[in-house]
């Protein structure tokens, strides 16, 4: 029996390490669920006016009504769909009606139109405040120069744009021309992986305890042989 009793210790705490990790992580997808639920809502909730103060944290996918101009002012960020391959998104200086200058993220035009010339006109906007964060150590630097980007740096942009540091990201408008397809802001890009890690926990504590099992069944026959 003393010889049982390590290999047994080990299988116990082994297993009851494994479990209490997989339950973590189920803890931690009914969490990451409830708060992409909350965006979701307040995504799709009717949009109010453009706050005279905005706060990064409170504002973030705020659903924003605006009326304004769209200037010509404008940059070129290297995208791609999934119907269209590359493409650009297309972000522009918007001036509202109350002297404010911020930008829109007006959504997604094709390569070949990048450099086609698109006046200034009025426009009717509903849309997101986002701040992205899509730069990661493998991003490269904006060209700056050759208006083409590579992540939507708020901050960057506001400077090369001269706006504030507002980026709405456009769910509708009523620019009849259609010049940008909109690509609306949604929680798809938000990593949820802690069903992948619930399933890799308890299924390790599965194989911990079978081994056990299997390990504890050899010792007791090889000491009976």
């Amino acid at each position: 029996m003393r010889r049982l009793f390590l290999p047994l210790f080990f299988g116990i705490l082994g297993t009851v390490v494994l479990v209490s990790l997989g339950t973590w992580q189920l803890q931690r997808l009914t969490w990451k669920e409830g708060v992409l639920t909350e965006i979701n809502v307040r995504i799709a909730s009717d949009p109010v006016a453009l706050p005279d103060s905005i706060d990064v944290e409170r504002d973030k996918y705020l659903p924003v009504a605006v009326s304004g101009t769209i200037t010509e002012d404008e940059i070129h960020l290297l995208a791609s769909t999934r119907d269209a391959g590359a493409v650009y998104r297309l972000v522009s200086a918007f001036e509202t009606e109350g002297d404010r200058r911020i930008m829109i993220d007006r959504g997604w035009i094709k390569t070949a139109d990048k450099d086609t010339a698109r006046p200034a006109h009025a426009v009717d906007v509903v849309g997101n405040l986002h701040w992205p964060d899509e730069r990661d150590s493998y991003t490269p630097a904006n060209d700056v120069d050759g208006n083409i980007w590579f992540a939507r740096d708020v901050d960057q942009m506001a400077e090369v744009l001269g706006t504030e540091p507002v980026l709405l990201i456009v769910r509708e408008d009523s620019d009849k021309g259609a010049i940008a397809t909109p690509l609306p802001v949604d929680t798809a890009a938000l990593p949820n992986n802690h069903l992948e890690y619930v399933l890799t926990w308890y299924g390790l504590a599965i194989v911990w305890v079978a081994m056990t099992l299997y390990y504890l069944r050899r010792m007791r026959k090889t000491k009976k042989a």
